[in-house]
């Protein structure tokens, strides 16, 4: 490996002392990763004590401990300052490498900037029997990914298998991301890929998309990616917002970004819908359905959800007394 294709793989972590060493352990595997930089994001746990752990005495891992928790946006941040090598991967802390996942990814280097697998979907109670692609088949050979594709990806249609390229994890070029000046957003907690790779792919990214190389996604019921605020909502719809005054987007870009944020609004209104119900507050509750299509129709497809699932219980405990 020569030292142009060198890889940093950072991976912010909090509390997650269960599964931690396991990413530590296999980013360490890979002979083209220089360093592995951890950053615990003031973790209430052994995180620390977990990837301190499987160190292989290369000296290759580094530790960063945060004061305050502040998110993965942040402790990315952190970390890429911290780190050298010429790439840059994000492993998540409860996700992992398959060995070998690199050197194919590599081969592509001289003509990229970000360098995405397609990743392995596995659940954490059956990582060995069970994995799932985002594309399959579909996806037999490298191709090159555009921003209005990517946006659309992106954007949840009922009936479609979820694709959403914003849970890919690349090889970044660190000279691109340092000429653009490219950070994660450190106000986004969710969503913050979706808005780093959009806003790297306006400003002239060369982002390729592989078959499956090895980046295994592990579904946890309690993984934190599942579980965000309005707030956290409010703030990845309106980031779309911003994307769209970046300049050089054609037409077909911004008609991308409007249809997500039309996504990501749909899941918010029906979000403060629930809080204003809960709350008895009708204006409130009345108000989400004043916003733009397709709100209306998502906020009527939810509650007539809700009544047949409250009715199917109803039926059940009437048939069963």
């Amino acid at each position: 490996m020569s030292d142009k294709n060198a890889i940093a793989i950072i991976i912010p972590a909090y509390n997650a002392s269960a599964t931690v060493a396991r990413a530590v352990a296999s980013a360490l595997r890979e002979p083209e990763v220089q360093e592995v930089i951890v950053v615990d994001d003031a973790s209430t746990d052994d995180t620390i004590a977990a990837a301190v752990s499987v160190s292989d005495g290369s000296k290759r891992l580094r530790l960063v401990a945060l004061n305050k928790n502040s998110g993965p946006s942040v402790a990315r941040n952190r970390a890429m300052a911290e780190s050298t090598a010429p790439w840059i991967g994000i492993l998540d802390a409860d996700d992992f490498f398959m060995p070998g996942r690199f050197k194919p990814m590599l081969a592509l280097a001289d003509n990229a900037d970000f360098i995405a697998d397609d990743l392995w979907q596995v659940p954490e109670n059956n990582i060995g029997a069970f994995k799932h692609s985002l594309y399959g088949d579909s996806l037999d050979k490298p191709c090159r990914v555009g921003f209005a594709e990517f946006v659309h990806s992106n954007v949840t249609q009922a009936g479609r298998e979820r694709g959403e390229l914003g849970f890919i994890k690349p090889l970044m070029r660190r000279r691109f991301l340092d000429n653009n000046q490219l950070r994660y957003q450190e106000f986004l907690r969710l969503g913050e890929d979706y808005e780093f790779y959009a806003r790297a792919l306006a400003q002239g990214a060369r982002v390729f998309l592989t078959p499956e190389r090895g980046y295994v996604s592990v579904m946890r019921p309690n993984s934190l990616s599942g579980q965000h605020s309005i707030d956290d909502l409010r703030r990845l719809r309106d980031c779309d917002d911003s994307l769209s005054a970046l300049a050089g987007l054609s037409e077909q870009d911004r008609a991308a970004l409007r249809a997500h944020y039309a996504s990501v609004d749909c899941r918010l209104q029906w979000r403060l819908l629930i809080e204003a119900v809960k709350q008895r507050k009708l204006a409130e509750a009345l108000a989400t359905f004043q916003r733009q299509h397709p709100v209306p129709l998502y906020l009527l497809s939810q509650l007539a959800q809700q009544v047949a699932v409250r009715t199917g219980k109803m039926f059940g405990r009437v048939t069963h007394a």
